[in-house]
């Protein structure tokens, strides 16, 4: 498991899909993207899903999420997402009484007990006490996290061997 704390953004995207009989349907599909502003997260998933659609689509919805950290599963059954409601519960030192402040994650997991295990190895490792409140299963297809790597896209593959060629020629 690993977390990564980002601003996401919740997309859905309707576009013409090809099924496994060979028919097009239309279907709208939600997923995440690491962004910093809504034009980014359109950027992104358009970036993202050009390679899946080849007709119409039509991005329609883009909003904030309601979660800042996401646990990422290293298995590959794990192809499923869960938005985890947990409440942190912290004394106030003038009162004396619980405090519980709500936070929501999402979590990739395979099975809804999965991902509460899940929770427990991320949250295991910390020293704050809380609560699972609420885990449900989302409509989410796929999280897409920003490339940390922007030089990757700099240069189209074909550019590399037409340097190569104007350095050849000098």
């Amino acid at each position: 498991m690993r977390s990564r704390t980002s601003d996401w953004f919740e997309t859905k995207i309707r576009y013409a899909k090809t099924q496994e009989d060979g028919t097009q349907k239309n279907v709208t599909e939600h997923y995440v993207v690491d962004a910093l502003s809504f034009t980014e997260a359109e950027s992104a998933i358009l970036e993202e899903m050009k390679v899946y659609i080849s007709g119409d689509y039509k991005i329609t919805d883009i909003k904030p999420a309601a979660y800042h950290e996401i646990f990422f599963s290293d298995m590959d059954k794990d192809d499923k997402w869960y938005k985890a409601k947990l409440m942190f519960i912290t004394l106030d030192e003038k009162s004396g009484k619980e405090k519980r402040s709500a936070v929501t994650y999402l979590v990739q997991a395979s099975t809804l007990p999965a991902a509460v295990k899940n929770i427990t190895d991320v949250m295991g490792g910390t020293m704050i006490d809380y609560e699972i409140a609420n885990v449900a299963e989302t409509q989410i297809m796929d999280v897409f996290e920003h490339d940390s790597d922007p030089e990757k896209h700099k240069q189209p593959e074909n550019q590399e061997s037409e340097n190569k060629e104007q350095e050849n020629n000098k």
